[in-house]
């Protein structure tokens, strides 16, 4: 059975918008996410390399989320985030602040409803937003 990818972004999604700490519920979230996905890194941290985005996380998850954040692929792109993106594949993307172009892209491929806008703001954000890729699976 082909899992469904998932693409997930750092900055606004995992750790705050200041980059303080991690995002609350990110650990559990990002566990629940590399048991049930297809996980790819989709964030300007990573570019086809895994290194410099696991060596950015280790300073804000403990040594006990090392093996996790170590299953989650690679991707890369140059100038949008959706040049990464397989359309042929069933995906979801999680992004805090996607860019007009990538929506359009979005769009021409039919895929917008795949996009799920990460708000830290809300309370409870990623716990809602597991509720919702629950859903999907």
């Amino acid at each position: 059975m082909n899992r469904s990818k998932i693409y997930i972004d750092i900055d606004g999604v995992l750790l705050t918008n200041k980059k303080t700490r991690a995002s609350d519920f990110a650990y559990e979230f990002l566990k629940y996410c590399v048991k049930n996905f297809d996980c790819y890194w989709l964030t300007t941290h990573c570019k086809g390399d895994n290194k410099n985005v696991l060596k950015y996380l280790y300073q804000y998850f403990n040594v006990e989320m090392n093996d996790t954040l170590n299953l989650i692929k690679s991707t890369y792109w140059e100038t949008l985030k959706t040049e990464a993106i397989d359309f042929t594949s069933d995906f979801i993307w999680l992004e805090d602040n996607p860019f007009n172009a990538e929506i359009e892209i979005l769009n021409k491929n039919n895929a917008i409803n795949n996009l799920i806008v990460i708000n830290l703001n809300n309370k409870d954000e990623l716990k809602r937003v597991m509720n919702i890729i629950h859903k999907k699976i």
